[in-house]
């Protein structure tokens, strides 16, 4: 399978790393597109390696950008397949940075934006990639809704962020999203921010903080 790099941030404490944030870019973007975030909510979780993966494949409408799978063909099938290969190859990459760090599962958060809120959202719920501690899904969508119930192995707190004047990513896949979650009984919020559009912003990035404060930080006695 192909093998996944990009930029890294942290841990800001200057130690070794007591957590890990993998930072999924969406279509056209790569791993450069969110390691800005890393900063602001290194803030929180000073101990904690964050991690930008370029996506595996390179996607010919931007120079330079990559895609986790191809989204030319849009039919479910071919969407599926294309998602559930990407989802092993971030699963296969996430136990190699686990090993090499001797952390647990316990001890990773899933970060996407808009495709890959996608490959998050089906590796962490589906078993793919290890079991994380929370997953933040912005502008995304859960794909290959029909077998979700029978593949779910995990249950972990999700963030499911979108903008309501979203022209990329319609809103409502987020609120389906958030009724699959609810039907199988995963802890959620959906925030729809208004008059956002296919991006963030700083509401969203907010609640995402609280949820990995929530998620990852070290307390006494823990």
């Amino acid at each position: 399978m192909a093998a996944l790099e990009g930029p890294q941030y942290g841990p800001a404490s200057g130690g070794k790393p007591d957590s890990i944030v993998l930072l999924l870019h969406g279509v056209g973007a790569d791993g450069f597109d969110l390691i800005d975030l890393a900063p602001v909510w290194a803030e929180a979780l000073p101990n904690t390696l964050f991690i930008a993966p370029h996506a595996p494949f390179p996607f010919k409408g931007v120079p330079f950008g990559r895609q986790w799978f191809d989204i030319m063909d849009r039919t479910p099938a071919r969407l599926e397949a294309g998602l559930r290969h990407a989802a092993a190859i971030l699963g296969d990459f996430t136990h190699a940075k686990l090993t090499e760090l001797g952390l647990g599962a316990d001890r990773l958060a899933l970060m996407g934006f808009s495709q890959g809120a996608m490959v998050a959202l089906f590796a962490g719920l589906r078993g793919v990639a290890p079991a994380p501690a929370c997953i933040l899904a912005y502008s995304g969508a859960l794909l290959a809704p029909d077998s979700f119930g029978a593949e779910i192995s995990a249950r972990p707190p999700v963030l499911l962020v979108h903008g309501e004047a979203d022209e990329v990513v319609p809103t409502n896949a987020s609120r389906q999203a958030a009724l699959a979650l609810q039907a199988e009984g995963v802890p959620h919020e959906l925030l729809l921010r208004p008059d956002l559009a296919h991006g963030l912003d700083d509401a969203g990035l907010a609640a995402g903080t609280a949820l990995l404060a929530r998620s990852l930080s070290r307390v006494a006695g823990r």
